[in-house]
């Protein structure tokens, strides 16, 4: 299968595959510890019963899918050095701090109040247990943040010079973090990773409903992600026009790629709904077009002119196919969740919004919708970036290790096995706490450790038991 791919092909599939295995967990566990801190946060202040429910029901999801996308993360981690040596060389000295900053100031944090989260409210009391749900959500949000900003410098680098080495070397760290794409990046993928958490929620919350439409914890988590839905779905849309103006000024060979223009159009773009790419005839087959809008939505004008990849050259050119197809699928999605959204809210004006059983099959079908979104989203923002790794400056070709097909080939297999063995249990482990309702007590965790190391189990013992010898 893999005989004839180069070693630079099975690198970038690699990458890409361990790539798309973590970040699902990451955009989950984003939304989810935000989540986790409102519910907190709404039963002090209320002390409704539900919203400590949904907390202790959730924060065991949340510690699941944390362990995971920590395992995905390392795994990936290791193979800048391994398959992208060069890569790691040339821009260690930009990219190298920023993803220590990333470990030190949010991965230990969120890891460091973790435990607290998950076992401490009976030990540390309310306040400080609040105070730890909140470190772990803004542990998640800076994690985002510094990883965010590294891979924006790729795609739009700033503040470096280059060395005798050929290495990338900083000049202007406000530059380098504040590089012109990061802003744009991480509102995007924020409101990702709420938008995957509310769906995920609301897909639960759809499916309790349609056994026990009186659950309360359905009814509040459904209730609650698809307000969620009402407000941020708008919110991304107009994020997603945004990034899209900020990479037709510093990417223009992506948008070009996005919208399927291979020629120019000096009197205004159509837009390209749907069609084929044909990469040998440089040209889209089959196309469902409007006319002009294309122009109206990039520049705000209809008969403004967009150049096409004719005036790319072609060993710059990125993957259209890729970056057309997952392009679409990415807004698509965007819609629909806009569409499910308004939906909710015209049932709940209309007082049905736990009775309409469309719609809760509806939230079901859309609860993995946020997952292939983000996947698509990365794939357009990856792919699109090709032929480099540090845009304009860094080529893919010239980023590769010293490595042989084989040995990356044999590599690439094993991971393959592993990680659909071990995240394909994760995963089903997963879905079978999530197919529990919120009040079960047991959802396959244990709500604190049984022991630690050296510490001997306290004896249980009965009431009437005066010499405290241990019950039958």
């Amino acid at each position: 299968m893999f005989d004839t791919m180069t070693a630079e092909t099975l690198a970038r599939m690699q990458f890409a595959f361990t790539v798309s295995f973590h970040i699902i967990f990451p955009a989950f566990s984003i939304g989810l510890a935000s989540y986790l801190a409102v519910l907190n946060g709404l039963w002090l202040k209320t002390r409704d019963e539900t919203y400590l429910t949904l907390f202790n029901y959730w924060k065991k999801i949340f510690a699941v899918a944390f362990g995971m996308g920590v395992v995905s993360g390392i795994v990936m981690s290791y193979q800048f050095g391994t398959n992208w040596s060069v890569f790691s060389d040339k821009t260690g000295p930009v990219l190298g701090p920023l993803m220590a900053y990333e470990v030190l100031s949010a991965f230990f944090l969120e890891a460091g109040f973790l435990g607290i989260m998950l076992f401490g409210r009976e030990r540390v009391g309310d306040k400080l247990h609040m105070f730890a749900t909140a470190m772990v959500a803004f542990g998640t949000l800076m994690s985002a943040t510094w990883i965010l900003s590294v891979n924006s410098w790729m795609q739009t680098p700033a503040g470096y010079s280059m060395n005798e080495l050929g290495q990338f070397v900083p000049e202007d760290w406000w530059q380098i973090v504040f590089n012109p794409s990061f802003p744009y990046r991480l509102v995007h993928m924020v409101l990702a990773a709420y938008l995957t958490t509310a769906l995920v929620v609301g897909g639960v919350g759809g499916l309790h409903l349609l056994r026990n439409r009186e659950d309360a914890p359905a009814r509040r988590m459904f209730s609650m992600a698809m307000w969620m839905l009402v407000v941020v779905a708008p919110l991304q849309i107009f994020a997603g026009d945004a990034h899209g103006l900020n990479t037709l000024e510093h990417q223009p060979a992506k948008v070009m790629a996005m919208e399927g223009h291979y020629d120019s159009h000096p009197d205004g773009a159509p837009l390209i709904l749907f069609g084929i790419p044909n990469p040998e005839e440089k040209r889209i087959d089959y196309a469902i077009e409007i006319p002009k809008l294309s122009s109206l939505i990039l520049k705000h004008h209809w008969d403004a002119p967009l150049a096409g990849l004719d005036t790319i050259p072609d060993e710059d050119e990125p993957p259209v196919m890729i970056v057309f197809w997952s392009f679409r699928v990415m807004v698509g999605l965007g819609f629909a969740m806009l569409g499910l959204g308004a939906w909710s809210l015209w049932r709940r004006i209309k007082g049905k919004l736990y009775a309409d059983r469309w719609l809760h099959r509806t939230a079901i079908l859309m609860g993995p919708m946020g997952f292939v979104a983000v996947l698509a989203g990365w794939i357009t923002t990856e792919v699109g970036r090709q032929p480099f790794t540090v845009y304009g400056l860094l080529r893919t070709s010239d980023s590769l290790a010293p490595v042989a097909a084989p040995a990356v080939a044999a590599s690439l297999i094993a991971f393959i096995i592993v990680y659909f063995f071990i995240f394909g249990a994760g995963t089903f482990y997963l879905l079978r706490m999530m197919n529990k309702p919120a009040g079960t007590v047991r959802l396959g965790l244990r709500d604190a450790p049984v022991r630690a190391a050296g510490i001997t189990p306290i004896q249980e013992t009965h009431p009437d038991d005066a010499h405290g010898v241990k019950g039958d």
